[in-house]
């Protein structure tokens, strides 16, 4: 299994090494912001690293929303991404799932997702997989509860799309951990990601602070977290303070050699 970190400094490969990982998962661009990504000027040596790559779309894309002031250019968002993410050799686009305003209908939105992968079918596809991942809060989210999830892959899984699981957000949207994988694979067909992340807040906060897996700070069980990962059996990237990191993936690593 590939373990590794999401990092934010232009020598990823480097820095992901560094600390001990053999995957990476980095954003193309301001994570707050719109503009296409720039070819990465390591991108021949990203690709060829031997390192499974991810790359995080920007925040503010909201595929789901009714506003076409946010879901058009989202749409185009998601392309530019995925294009840029081919040139690095990532094997997926993380994309959060999205909301709707109050007052909105959320099936609404679960067809928006339909309609990005219909109108990109006509150009064959996005370049790389679209992971789609699941959030802690909203109540007009596309992906914070599970039943919501399966409408949402009634519109998407026929195109193929990839899921990513947060730890951190399941736990703060009231899931049980110890039985997430088993139910989203009940949903989904699989997992393709997973973000091994410890919570700062609280089950069922809605809250979106990440922790470190092992430092105490967090409020889940590092062995709960690792029990995520072992049944995943895909890739997983810590999204946790960088201090941390090193520290966080060899306790992964450790546990489930064992």
């Amino acid at each position: 299994m590939q373990i590794g970190v999401h990092v934010h400094e232009d020598d990823p490969v480097t820095t992901a090494q560094a600390r001990g990982g053999d995957a990476v998962q980095f954003f193309l661009s301001d994570p707050q912001g719109w503009r296409a990504p720039k070819p990465h000027p390591a991108a021949e040596e990203i690709a060829a690293s031997g390192l499974a790559v991810f790359i995080h779309s920007p925040y503010l894309i909201n595929v789901a929303s009714l506003n076409n002031r946010i879901r058009i250019p989202s749409r185009k968002n998601v392309q530019q991404h995925a294009d840029g993410a081919k040139l690095v050799g990532a094997r997926g686009l993380i994309v959060h799932g999205g909301h709707v305003r109050k007052d909105e209908d959320p099936q609404q939105g679960l067809e928006n997702w339909r309609k990005l992968f219909e109108r990109q079918a006509k150009d064959g596809g996005f370049a790389v997989p679209i992971l789609i991942e699941n959030t802690a809060g909203g109540d007009n989210a596309m992906t914070r509860d599970l039943d919501t999830i399966a409408r949402l892959w009634d519109q998407v899984g026929e195109f193929g799309a990839g899921f990513c699981l947060d730890t951190c957000h399941a736990f703060a949207a009231g899931w049980d951990l110890e039985k997430a994988v088993e139910k989203v694979k009940s949903i989904t067909g699989r997992i393709d990601l997973v973000h091994l992340n410890n919570s700062r807040d609280e089950f069922n906060s809605a809250r979106d602070r990440h922790a470190n897996v092992i430092n105490g700070e967090g409020t889940i069980d590092p062995e709960v977290l690792a029990g995520v990962a072992a049944e995943a059996g895909c890739p997983v990237i810590v999204e946790t303070p960088a201090d941390g990191q090193a520290a966080d993936v060899a306790y992964l690593r450790e546990r489930l050699a064992a």
